[in-house]
């Protein structure tokens, strides 16, 4: 093996595996956090991310193909379509959810911000 096919051997794997770090951070976001959309948040990232590693570190390692141009369309339709069916999904929980206050912090914006002053 040739040093650039170790060098490709070395990045496609290092993505691969940020991959799969950002699926386990996006698991343990989902069990730890209590509310619905900080959870959902914690998905959103992890599936826009984890999975975008892991596609780029399988088109690094398949080399210029067509198999590569159709994993770098996957990824240009995940980062377009994972946000936005996030946010709409979001919408809908806000829009529906009748106790949403309870999950909010009252109190204006300058009183928040006092407060997490007064925390650090």
């Amino acid at each position: 093996m040739s040093i650039i096919e170790h060098i490709r051997l070395l990045t496609g794997g290092v993505f691969l595996l940020g991959g799969l770090v950002l699926f386990a951070l996006e698991l343990y976001g989902i069990y730890h956090m209590k509310y619905v959309l900080n959870r959902m948040h914690a998905a959103a990232i992890g599936d826009t991310l984890g999975i975008s590693f892991c596609l780029i570190g399988l088109m690094i390692f398949s080399g210029w193909n067509w198999t590569t141009l159709k994993m770098a369309l996957v990824v240009l339709f995940l980062w377009w379509s994972s946000p936005v069916s996030s946010h709409l999904i979001s919408r809908l929980e806000v829009e529906t959810n009748p106790e949403l206050s309870k999950h909010l912090k009252k109190g204006t914006l300058e009183e928040i911000t006092e407060s997490k002053e007064e925390q650090s």
